[in-house]
């Protein structure tokens, strides 16, 4: 019987944003199709098609646990609140379907996000003995590029065809020509977010960041002095880009080379490759108490 918490809560983990998501054809359906209902057939059909599609497509990514779907769930998720929200703000007045499509997909997005939704996602594409933890986001990227991105995404995807729909032409065809392939390379970027992990493998750690190093950065067994919160008055290498959060310290026994990525990488440019020398670094995990456990689980020296 101790077990089964455990184990009950692992399956919420593990399967929480799909179940929710599985509900929107009950629990979103009767809002959007009151919204869709007075628009052109033309209009009724594509919008419904569309979003049956993306329901389904969805829901086959929650299904499939893997870093990829991680950043579809996190894509399409807001969408639907704002779907609804679109539904709700066309329609007489808000009614009891329109509340209860705004609460379930608010619900899905918010466990979208979760931080144990990400260490589910990212783990599905790991190998053997490994285990992946996520790492917080940049603050820079959190005041405004990521929801900026996010909205290129989703508007290059869905303008096009219904703007066709809507008998738009011109506008429709400019925005399907220009709109996919931008959205594409949107969505492309806002999957290296989910690409940034700190690694437990059988050899010891490996920070997985090209934001902030241009090749992972293995930290063998050996080397590990120690992984502790960070000190306010650390010296170590500060990893982090500014992260809110904990900070944790992985500190070395000897000094180890790195490649930090330089900042004209991130605009683009292609700069030679410079090596850094350093014997701790800052790094910011979306959940630094079980980075903390598992490196004593696999009697790595923490604190």
């Amino acid at each position: 019987m101790a077990d089964a918490n455990p184990q009950l809560r692992d399956l919420l983990r593990t399967w929480a944003f799909a179940v929710v998501w599985a509900t929107l054809p009950l629990t979103a359906g009767p809002a959007l199709g009151d919204a869709l209902d007075p628009r052109s057939p033309s209009f009724r059909t594509v919008a419904s098609v569309g979003l049956w599609t993306i329901w389904a497509l969805t829901l086959v990514a929650a299904l499939v646990p893997r870093t990829v779907t991680l950043t579809a769930i996190r894509i399409v998720s807001p969408a639907a609140v704002v779907a609804v929200l679109w539904g709700s703000a066309v329609t007489p007045s808000v009614g009891a379907a329109d509340l209860v499509a705004i609460a379930v997909t608010g619900l899905a997005g918010a466990v979208a996000y979760l931080p144990t939704t990400g260490d589910v996602y990212v783990n599905g594409s790991s190998y053997g003995d490994e285990r992946r933890l996520p790492l917080r986001a940049p603050a820079a990227l959190l005041l405004g590029p990521i929801e900026l991105a996010w909205a290129v995404a989703v508007i290059g995807a869905v303008a096009g065809p219904l703007l066709l729909a809507a008998h738009v032409w011109l506008a429709g065809a400019v925005a399907l020509l220009v709109g996919w392939p931008v959205a594409a390379w949107t969505a492309r970027s806002l999957h290296t977010l989910a690409r940034r992990w700190l690694v437990f493998t059988p050899a010891g750690v490996v920070l997985h960041d090209q934001l902030v190093v241009l090749e992972a950065m293995l930290v063998v067994r050996r080397q590990i002095a120690s992984i502790a919160p960070a000190l306010a008055d650390t010296t170590a290498r500060d990893l982090t880009l500014g992260s809110p959060g904990l900070a944790l310290e992985i500190r070395m026994t000897e000094p180890l080379a790195i490649s930090p990525t330089p900042a004209r990488r991130l605009r683009g440019d292609q700069p030679g490759v410079v090596s850094e020398d350093v014997d701790a670094v800052l790094i910011t995990p979306t959940r630094p108490g079980v980075v903390l456990t598992e490196a004593a689980r696999r009697r790595l020296p923490v604190g």
